[in-house]
């Protein structure tokens, strides 16, 4: 979900997976196409997903970096619910943002530097473990787990967020209720 320019999704097909890249540029997915020819990628908004093509499909989704951009996170964790099969895991990376991380910018003075609105774009949502799990739980989303990257313990740049559907959350129920919401 999120899939760019296609080279994380390239990467995967190279492994011998069946991958298709979802993204909602026009531009991000010609050039993804033209430049991995071999895969599949379907233009689509996270918040609009395109659900007849590719419901219930899929055992594992990734969506890298793209959460903290959403004005609607809720949107990707629940609307996933519906692409994956049952007991299918979803993983999501975004930068992290615990206590200490943000205390460290407070006092380096770097705070306003980092969560700057002085530029368009970039990241509108910040999350911590406790609110990304948070949001998976709420969403039906078990066996959370997070593993983190980059810097120094507790100073990490990004964390790696794997979960599992629960297999009696029912898609079709999710699929009826996006479908009769999208007529009102």
């Amino acid at each position: 979900m999120g899939c760019g320019n296609g080279s994380l999704t390239n990467l995967i097909a190279q492994q011998g997976y069946e991958v298709i890249g979802v993204e909602e540029s026009k531009s991000g997915v010609q050039l993804a196409q033209e430049k991995f020819p071999d895969c599949r990628f379907i233009q689509g908004s996270i918040y609009d997903l395109p659900y007849t093509e590719i419901v219930g499909e899929f055992d594992l989704i990734i969506s890298c970096e793209v959460i903290e951009h959403l004005f609607d996170p809720k949107a990707i964790v629940r609307n996933t619910k519906q692409l994956l099969k049952p007991n299918g895991r979803l993983i999501l990376t975004t930068p992290y943002h615990g206590y200490l991380k943000n205390l460290a910018l407070a006092i380096s003075g770097k705070m306003d530097k980092h969560f700057t609105v002085l530029w368009d774009g970039g990241h509108i949502k910040f999350f911590s473990v406790k609110t990304l799990e948070n949001l998976l739980t709420t969403e039906g989303y078990t066996n959370i787990e997070f593993k983190f990257a980059g810097r120094i313990p507790y100073l990490w740049k990004s964390m790696l967020c794997s979960s599992t559907l629960e297999e009696a959350y029912s898609r079709h129920e999710t699929i009826i209720s996006q479908s009769v919401f999208n007529r009102l």
